[in-house]
């Protein structure tokens, strides 16, 4: 998954479309938000807290507060991009396969994890306490979902008036976007980046950015079936199924020579969003994020509508 995942456009990477979606996918069974042992009132060394998948790192980055280690530091940077990890930030590995000896030798306060991906509850208990979120509950409302899991981590963590003005804040921020992308909420809007010169992966129903979306009136081109986190994996050619007045918004991780060989096919050509000249490409940002990720997109829509002041 590491190569794959580096470098879209490596001649294995077709085969192994589906195991990448998948390990994209960070939440491998719908469990819900779990929290074990720190059963102690006593809060946990906020400068000693790890994290071994993405969305954690998210909610512990939203609270101020620096994760003493996370794992595939190098494939944050390309999937997540923001918000940045400090370059201390120690790196444990693989997410479904930390460095475990690593992870004792640093002696952690706390382990964040999300719920069946990665190590045991019970193995990381034996190193530390472990506290684990889910990206959703079955409810289709992963942003929801999000901000209970962020106001639980915070009451943990003994800081939960951190959690309760960034909550206003991002409020205040989908307000802000709402006003200034009004222009477009009749406008459908395609969401997707590529897994493969054959192979989209599109956001609808039940997905963090649909409810952004619901949240600013705007509208998703995309009507077909997604899975549980909200995603489907598409062949090209089923993007001409969407609304030809759609705008299309392509969002870059690392694939934009494969894009660029997309764009070049007959079959991408042919697409009526690409014929009416309505595709425009952003920098990445993580599907399967929080609040934090929900600003970014935010801020990517108005970047790539050109949304008034």
């Amino acid at each position: 998954m590491q190569d794959s995942m580096r470098d879209p456009n490596s001649p294995d990477f077709g085969r192994r479309r589906l195991i990448t979606a998948l390990a994209l996918s960070p939440f491998l069974l719908p469990l819900s938000a779990q929290a074990s042992a720190l059963t102690s009132t006593t809060y946990p060394d906020l400068n000693r807290i790890v994290a071994l998948e993405w969305l954690p790192i998210e909610l512990l980055l939203t609270l101020g507060i620096t994760p003493l280690a996370v794992a595939e530091i190098a494939n944050y940077r390309l999937w997540v991009q923001e918000p940045a990890l400090a370059p201390t930030v120690i790196d444990l590995g693989n997410r479904t396969e930390p460095n475990m000896e690593l992870l004792q030798q640093i002696d952690p306060s706390l382990i964040l994890y999300s719920t069946g991906f990665g190590p045991s509850v019970a193995k990381m208990q034996t190193i530390a306490p472990a506290m684990g979120f889910s990206f959703n509950d079955g409810s289709g409302l992963p942003l929801k979902l999000a901000k209970k899991s962020l106001q639980n981590l915070a009451e943990k963590l003994g800081v939960p008036e951190r959690a309760t003005e960034h909550l206003a804040l991002f409020q205040q921020r989908l307000a802000q976007s709402k006003q200034r992308l009004g222009a477009w909420d009749n406008t459908p809007l395609l969401l997707f980046t590529l897994l493969d010169a054959g192979h989209a992966l599109v956001f609808g129903k039940g997905s963090m950015f649909q409810e952004v979306m619901d949240e600013l009136d705007l509208k998703n081109a995309w009507t077909g079936d997604t899975n549980f986190w909200g995603s489907a994996i598409v062949g090209i050619e089923q993007l001409a199924t969407v609304s030809p007045q759609a705008q299309a918004i392509f969002f870059s991780h690392g694939n934009d020579a494969l894009f660029a060989q997309v764009q070049k096919t007959p079959l991408w050509q042919a697409l009526p969003f690409v014929r009416g000249q309505k595709v425009i490409s952003q920098p990445g940002v993580w599907f399967y994020g929080a609040t934090l990720s929900a600003m970014r997109f935010c801020d990517l829509l108005e970047s790539a509508l050109g949304a008034k002041p």
